[in-house]
């Protein structure tokens, strides 16, 4: 298997974007599978490059990449090192990430017999779920998605937490990683953006126009994202396939970091299921 890691995306005016590739190079027109990371997220979290490996294997480009202002650096990819643009985030900004990693995709490998580019599907884990549903919504390039303990409403997660005048009035406001111990700030430009786009992130609409097939994979011990979550994104997309992991926390039994070589029974049947579903 060919690991192409900490690719950099460069891009005019814009914070680049650090980007791996897992695919076979003895095989030809493997489909393009782009994965998103979720909220405190990175590309190398936890089992990641597992499940990475588990799907390049069957045959298939698995493509994932840091959200260019998730906290990480093209130096430091990994946990938080650059708080600044952590906070400086929102959802706008990842779903152009992900519009121009498509393109990157599409035109890095656009002579590489080994990779189809033409057939794009999406994995999107927690909030990257969101992202994945919005984007599969409207880019007719999209053939199939997956999301992985999916976030089913940005608005109660933008404008419900925590006091708005105080965040307004003080420009920012501040949560802690429970792993890393650091305050993370979100500033005020958060809401500002999500107002500002508030169609085109509601994912109950985009989840109802999606005409692709889609997979939805949730924990039954999800502590994060509820499972009534799931079961939302199923009733507005009653075509859409929903499967439950029995014993499965919101990312799936794993941990960061994971030192084990192998994914835990949870990562391994969510796993079996992805490749059930992009390969039937």
């Amino acid at each position: 298997m060919r690991k192409e890691k900490n690719i950099i995306l460069k891009r005019q005016d814009k914070k680049p974007i650090l980007i791996d590739a897992f695919y076979s190079e003895y095989k030809s027109n493997q489909p393009t599978v782009i994965f998103c990371h979720g909220y405190k997220g990175f590309k190398d979290w936890g089992a990641w490059n597992l499940l990475a490996e588990s799907i390049a294997k069957v045959g298939c480009c698995f493509i994932k990449f840091n959200f260019s202002h998730n906290g990480g650096t093209m130096e430091d990819p990994i946990d938080f090192p650059d708080l600044e643009a952590f906070g400086n985030n929102n959802y706008s900004k990842e779903l152009e990430d992900l519009n121009d990693v498509i393109d990157w995709s599409q035109n890095y490998y656009q002579n590489n017999s080994s990779i189809n580019t033409s057939q794009i599907w999406l994995i999107g884990h927690s909030r990257g779920g969101g992202i994945t549903i919005l984007k599969a919504s409207e880019d007719s390039r999209i053939s199939k998605l997956i999301t992985l303990a999916s976030v089913s409403d940005f608005e109660k997660r933008t404008s419900t937490t925590g006091n708005l005048e105080d965040w307004k009035k003080n420009g920012v406001k501040f949560v802690l990683n429970g792993r890393t111990k650091q305050q993370m700030p979100h500033y005020y430009q958060f809401y500002e953006d999500f107002k500002a786009n508030k169609k085109r992130l509601d994912i109950e609409s985009a989840e109802k126009r999606l005409t692709i097939p889609h997979l939805i994979i949730h924990g039954d011990e999800d502590t994060s994202v509820s499972i009534s979550e799931a079961m939302d994104l199923k009733k507005w997309n009653p075509k859409s396939q929903l499967k439950i992991i029995e014993g499965a926390d919101h990312v799936f039994n794993t941990k960061h970091p994971w030192k084990d070589s192998k994914m835990p029974k949870e990562l391994k049947e969510t796993s079996q299921s992805i490749l059930d579903f992009i390969l039937g």
